[in-house]
Formats: structure tokens, sequence, C-alpha cells
């Protein structure tokens, strides 16, 4: 019972590390996006910042694993391409949720959300 406890401790501090990775991806991406990206503004404080971008990370981790099932026969069919436009809802999402955030126009949101799912994919692979 012993390695077994182990076995299940070993997971959920494995679970709990890569939650807290796309934690800091999500907030590194909106940080990133507000200082590089024209077209992307944040007018809130540092706080606001790391509420934005945790919820983010938050989405990322929960719900974008359950809307990949969900439209896998899309993405299966479109050879991965569909996946862009479950990362774009997700952006668009977190910018309508925070008046903070103003993502103005389509390509800030596309490069936005290029900047996100970069980080998720270099933060899941850590």
């Amino acid at each position: 019972t012993k390695v077994l406890l182990s076995s299940k401790y070993i997971d959920i501090m494995s679970r709990l590390r890569r939650l807290i990775l796309q934690i800091l991806a999500g907030i590194v991406a909106i940080w990133l996006a507000k200082e590089f990206i024209e077209g992307v503004k944040f007018s809130g404080t540092f706080k606001t910042l790391l509420i934005v971008g945790s919820v983010l990370g938050f989405i990322n981790f929960f719900i974008k694993p359950l809307l990949n099932l969900i439209t896998l026969p899309l993405r299966i069919i479109t050879l991965g391409i569909f996946s862009i436009f479950i990362n774009i809802g997700i952006v668009w999402g977190v910018d309508i949720f925070f008046p903070e955030l103003e993502i103005t126009g389509l390509l800030p949101l596309l490069l936005t959300t290029l900047i996100v799912w970069g980080l998720s994919i270099i933060a899941s692979h850590l």
C-alpha cells in the first residue's frame, strides 16, 4: 500500500506541476502580448494581469482538453488546423470576460493566440 500511495502522490504532484506551468504560461503570454503586439492593451494592475493569466492557464488546463475531445472529428478532418480556432475562442473569451484586456482586431487576436498556444505547448512539455 505504501508504493500505491507513493504512486498516487507522484501523479497528483505531476498534475499540480502541469497546472502551475500552464498558469505561468498564461501570465507570460498575456504580458508578452500586451508588450509586443500592437492592438493588445492591458489597463489593469499587475495583480489583475496575474488573475487574467491565471484564468487563461486554468482554462487551458481544465476546459481545453474537453473542447479538444468534443471537436476531435473536426480536428481530424482539418488535420489539426481546427485547434487554432479553439485557442482563438479561448483567448477571445478571456478578452470578453476581462474589460482590462482589450484585443482590437483579428490579427492581434491571432498573434496573441499564437503566443498563448506556443507557451502552452512549451509548458506542457517541461
